[in-house]
């Protein structure tokens, strides 16, 4: 872990007046904003859309990083360069998203944990050879009846913090996202609570 270089990296992502582009989408949700334009989505259409996007002139003059999928930081643009070659040589830095999806928590209906610690190192050091230098791992939290739980958020948290650490080792810089969902008819009030202590178990975490 160079320290350094992550620093620098991180100072890059969050520079003024720039943002990150999600391109991250999953193959089924892709595939749901395709069907609604009568697109197909299939490999080549997928590929062409992104190389689109990543070749945007002056796309680097708002945009500090992009989030890539698993297929798409393997692929080629038209023109025959990696995704992360265009990124690089627009000034856009490359990030991959590493997890692997909100799944049912045990024993706590209707909430999530989210999966993919399970040979992330292994992934991390292959991304990174591939031109990575930033990741994201989202944490999804619910608000309903009775939820989120205190339990709930703890796994999230930590593995929030599992996922961070394993990245830094590997030369990645982490996006830490605890997402506290809007959906539901609770107040603003009700989702700064959640907001706070979700926040409060993520941080003595990292």
């Amino acid at each position: 872990m160079n320290l350094t270089q992550l620093s620098d990296i991180a100072r890059a992502i969050v520079a003024d007046g720039k943002g990150i582009l999600a391109a991250d989408e999953s193959t089924p949700t892709i595939k749901k904003r395709f069907d609604s334009i009568n697109v197909e989505s299939n490999e080549a259409n997928r590929q062409a859309y992104r190389s689109m996007l990543f070749t945007t002139n002056g796309a680097s003059e708002f945009i500090s990083g992009v989030i890539l999928f698993d297929e798409t930081i393997r692929q080629k643009a038209s023109d025959g360069r990696s995704m992360v070659q265009v990124l690089k040589e627009a000034g856009m830095i490359p990030g991959i998203k590493v997890d692997k999806g909100a799944k049912p928590l045990s024993n706590c209906a209707d909430e999530t944990v989210t999966e993919g610690l399970d040979g992330l190192r292994g992934r991390c050091e292959e991304y990174f050879s591939l031109g990575a230098r930033f990741a994201k791992w989202r944490a999804v939290i619910r608000i309903g009846s009775d939820i989120p739980s205190k339990n709930c958020i703890a796994v999230n948290a930590h593995a929030l913090a599992r996922y961070a650490t394993l990245c830094q080792e590997t030369g990645l810089v982490p996006i830490v996202e605890p997402e506290v969902l809007m959906d539901g008819s609770h107040d603003i009030d009700t989702c700064d609570v959640v907001t706070e202590a979700t926040l409060r178990a993520v941080f003595p975490e990292l």
